[in-house]
C-alpha cells in the first residue's frame, strides 16, 4: 500500500514513542502516507490503523478532525488561507477575494486544470505576519497582498 520508503519514516515516528504506544505515530503516518499519495484513501487509512494496531475509526478520527489531511483528491496546491480574527482584521478577507477573482473558485473547489484548490484554515500561530497562508501544509507565507498573491501563484504555475 505505501512503498517501503515511506515505511520506514512511519517506522521512524514510531520509535519516538514507547512500543506500547506506536498509535501516538498516527498524526504522523498520516502525513508521511498523504505526501506520497496526494490524499487518504480508506484503504490508507486502514492500511495506517493495521500498521499502528489501532481501530480504524480511530485513524478516520484524526484524519477528519484536522485539516491538513486530505480526504479526497485536491490540485496540485492546496493553498490554506486562515481567516481568523487576527488575519481577517489585517486583510485575509482582501485576500480571499482576490484568490477567488484570479483562480475563478471558491473555498473547497478545484481550479478546472486541476492546479490550486482554495481551503479556508484556522490560525497557523502567524498572527503578526497577517494575513497567512499555506501551500501544501508545507510552506507558510506571510504578509499576502495581492501583489505577493500574484507573485505566489505565477511561480507556482510554472
Amino acid at each position: 500500500m505505501l512503498s517501503a520508503e515511506s515505511i520506514k519514516k512511519i517506522d521512524r515516528e514510531i520509535a519516538k514513542y514507547p512500543a506500547d504506544q506506536k498509535q501516538s505515530a498516527v498524526m504522523s503516518a498520516l502525513a508521511i502516507a498523504q505526501d506520497e499519495k496526494g490524499w487518504l484513501t480508506t484503504e490508507i487509512m486502514d492500511f495506517v490503523a493495521h500498521y499502528l494496531e489501532m481501530p480504524p475509526i480511530a485513524v478516520y478520527e484524526v484524519a477528519a478532525f484536522y485539516n491538513m489531511y486530505n480526504l479526497q483528491p485536491l490540485g496540485k496546491f492546496k493553498i490554506t488561507i486562515c481567516t481568523n480574527l487576527p488575519c481577517a482584521l489585517s486583510g485575509a478577507n482582501e485576500a480571499v477575494a482576490h484568490f477567488r477573482q484570479k483562480l475563478g473558485i471558491n473555498f473547497n473547489e478545484t481550479t478546472a486544470d486541476g492546479k490550486f484548490t482554495l481551503k479556508e484554515g484556522e490560525c497557523m500561530g502567524a498572527c503578526g505576519d497577517a494575513p497567512v497562508l499555506l501551500v501544501n501544509n508545507k510552506r507558510m507565507c506571510s504578509f499576502m497582498s495581492n501583489g505577493s498573491i500574484d507573485q505566489l501563484l505565477e511561480e507556482l504555475s510554472k
